[in-house]
């Protein structure tokens, strides 16, 4: 079932917590055969089980279905700390969309909702949650908190993001997230939210940065969000058209197969040295089509999670 096509076509953001219900819902149904088979709220996990540990919580259930041992985790073993960051700058709002829905995206609503679902999981196992978003400013913090206020708080500001028609035109990603790196003091989760542009182009200083946010042991993950199609394989008409930078208004006009060839080398480039310096720097990386569904995302959590804790 393709869950894009059977949510509703109206607004998105009209009940974020809803649509954040229902793709929880619909990622957790559809997982088989894994360690995340019967997600409930009796217990906060499954884990390997390793030979000289306890068996009092070997799930022989999911051992009779998957032939694989398991333990169970429970709620109040588990006490993890996620930090969400999210970049909200003008380019997050490519392609432009006049009403955002789930079958109809652009890198901002995929973010939003994507931490909205991610937010559900955590609240649902009683972890604690915190936000960051930063544009041409670090906007809005909030430190990591398990309350129900706190979830609240979040989808609001979450929701007033999405709502947003005249985002900040410029972004200096590596000045925030040294910032944000410096708020964050105790040991956490950190996913972030961004397509990697920022008005100033010293890759250098963004890769420093990255490396700060592994500061105080945080596991970090980047989102890179992007728009497969346009932005990673330039796929426009080859007619006259003008391309503009959203953040500093500077424009081109050209034909697309002008310079096609030219835009996916230096796009392929600039990829291969951030996986690169993610690598070397133990972040995980991982490329996400906002056309697409949200599963990478939350698998990539799931995995995550497991391996923090």
């Amino acid at each position: 079932m393709d869950l894009r096509a059977e949510l509703h076509k109206a607004p998105l953001f009209q009940n974020l917590e809803l649509l954040a219900n229902q793709i929880v819902e619909g990622f957790i149904s559809g997982i088989h055969k894994s360690p995340f088979h019967g997600f409930s709220a009796e217990f906060a996990e499954h884990k390997i089980y390793n030979k000289g540990e306890s068996t009092k919580h070997i799930d022989w259930k999911l051992f009779a279905k998957t032939d694989k041992l398991f333990t169970k985790r429970y709620e109040e073993e588990t006490n993890l700390r996620c930090h969400m960051i999210l970049d909200n700058s003008a380019s997050m709002y490519y392609p432009k969309v006049e009403n955002l829905s789930v079958s109809n995206l652009n890198k901002i609503g995929f973010g939003v909702l994507a931490i909205a679902a991610l937010m559900k999981i955590l609240k649902k196992q009683r972890d604690a949650v915190g936000l960051s978003v930063f544009s041409d400013s670090y906007s809005f913090y909030s430190s990591e908190k398990g309350s129900e206020r706190q979830h609240q708080m979040l989808l609001a500001k979450l929701s007033e993001i999405s709502e947003e028609r005249a985002p900040a035109k410029e972004t200096q990603l590596y000045t925030y997230l040294h910032e944000i790196a410096e708020k964050i003091k105790r040991r956490s989760l950190i996913f972030l939210f961004t397509d990697m542009f920022q008005t100033s182009g010293d890759d250098d200083k963004l890769f420093e940065a990255l490396r700060h946010l592994k500061y105080n042991k945080h596991e970090v993950v980047v989102f890179h969000l992007m728009d497969f199609d346009k932005e990673l394989y330039f796929n426009f008409e080859n007619t006259p058209k003008r391309f503009v930078d959203v953040e500093t208004g500077d424009h081109v006009d050209l034909y697309a197969d002008s310079v096609k060839e030219a835009y996916e080398e230096g796009i392929s480039n600039f990829l291969k040295a951030l996986k690169l310096r993610c690598a070397q720097y133990k972040i995980k990386y991982v490329e996400v089509d906002v056309k697409e569904s949200f599963s990478k995302v939350l698998n990539t959590f799931m995995t995550e999670r497991q391996n923090f804790l």
